[in-house]
């Protein structure tokens, strides 16, 4: 008999594990975080989800966590070495239920990340944001989303299937929100760590969150081909951060959709026309994106909020470090970050207010962000002028 290592499973936040006479052991999954009693229920038990996770560790996810050990330590560990397993379901989210996989072997332990699709549309998009991690992991480095090992499914009771991959797990990293502040009655980002020691952040530190996410998100932007990494959303926990007495480190931990906002028809040897076509797409991908980080939802389940004008300039700031970091293309006659810095001081504040109103047209227009996007549209507007003068005057 093969061997098999010992598995435990929980609930995040809860110290005592559950087992097959739980109360929850039986109880449906909810589909959402904004869980009902009533509606929003998956068919598919806790129970169910737990065993799907386990046969799946146990048929290709020891092999998988085994070679990261053999990497992370530089010796070699066979999946017979990995003693324990303990499996916690972290969140119910729109498409995936994640759990955090903590792995022994030996006297060390890793914690990976399992995404785990249940519902139709989690299993439409887990394939497609397996592969575009996977990509985006071999073809740039430094990398700041988590490496991927691997994906498989499981057939569970009634031949219902459960998708799922193992990835890394972004260790003393939290997910954070928008939240009001009980003292001052202000919007502040919360960071979620610890429940019992949550605190607010200072503007500086939200600041250097928002310059870090739009560096990110432009990083991963390619000049060319208009590649780009889309529908991800804060109120979704797609970002997280690290605090510590090194400072504040973001990462990105999904892709749902990585592809171009529209097709690039010109030949690419014509220079002139090409020139105006990556810098007007890249203006266009900008002003999506300074849209985009200012939409949260209150403390994550809440109403849609419109975050603090300090991320206007703290994501022009981050975004031009990231074009900095961008190899030059021969067809443009400076580097990137140059080019974009000078066309964008041809764009009048018209331009800027009609180009933005157009972004809007990216959003589902029965979407809950679009009235509060139009509702700000002309302050965010006058902030962004205000961010590209203070950057052109420096």
């Amino acid at each position: 008999m093969p061997y098999r290592p010992q598995f435990s499973y929980f609930i995040s936040h809860h110290k005592s594990p559950i087992t097959k006479n739980s109360e929850i052991w039986h109880q449906p999954l909810p589909l959402s975080r904004k869980f009902s009693t009533n509606i929003g229920q998956s068919t598919i038990d806790h129970g169910v989800y737990f065993n799907a996770v386990r046969v799946f560790m146990e048929n290709s996810g020891c092999e998988m966590i085994s070679q990261v050990f053999s990497q992370r330590f530089k010796k070699s560990v066979k999946p017979t070495d990995i003693r324990e397993i303990k499996i916690c379901l972290e969140k119910h989210g729109e498409f995936y239920h994640p759990a955090r996989i903590e792995t022994f072997a030996g006297h060390q332990n890793i914690s990976f990340v399992l995404n785990v699709a249940v519902s139709e549309a989690g299993i439409r998009l887990i394939h497609e944001e397996y592969h575009h991690l996977k990509k985006l992991g071999d073809e740039f480095s430094p990398s700041f989303l988590p490496r991927v090992y691997g994906y498989g499914q499981i057939r569970s009771v009634g031949n219902r299937r459960i998708h799922m991959f193992l990835g890394q797990w972004f260790e003393g990293y939290s997910e954070f929100h928008v939240s009001k502040d009980p003292v001052d009655n202000k919007y502040k980002i919360l960071v979620w760590n610890d429940p019992k020691s949550r605190s607010f952040l200072s503007p500086q530190k939200a600041a250097e969150i928002y310059r870090q996410m739009a560096r990110i998100l432009a990083y991963y932007y390619n000049v060319e081909t208009f590649e780009q990494i889309s529908a991800w959303h804060l109120a979704a926990g797609d970002f997280v951060v690290r605090l510590d007495s090194a400072g504040l480190d973001a990462k990105l931990i999904t892709v749902r959709r990585y592809a171009p906002l529209f097709h690039n028809p010109i030949d690419l040897k014509n220079t002139e026309n090409n020139v105006e076509l990556f810098l007007q797409a890249l203006l266009i991908f900008f002003l999506n994106l300074a849209i985009r980080i200012r939409l949260d939802r209150l403390d994550g389940v809440g109403d849609v909020v419109w975050t603090n004008k300090l991320a206007v300039q703290s994501t022009l700031a981050g975004f031009l470090e990231a074009l900095a970091l961008k190899p030059r293309i021969p067809l443009l006659p400076a580097s990137i970050d140059q080019c974009f810095r000078y066309y964008l001081s041809s764009c009048t504040k018209e331009d800027l207010h009609d180009l933005s109103k157009a972004a809007i047209n990216t959003f589902n227009p029965q979407a809950p962000e679009v009235p509060v996007i139009k509702q700000h549209l002309i302050a965010h507007v006058e902030a962004l002028s205000q961010a590209l003068d203070g950057m052109l005057n420096k």
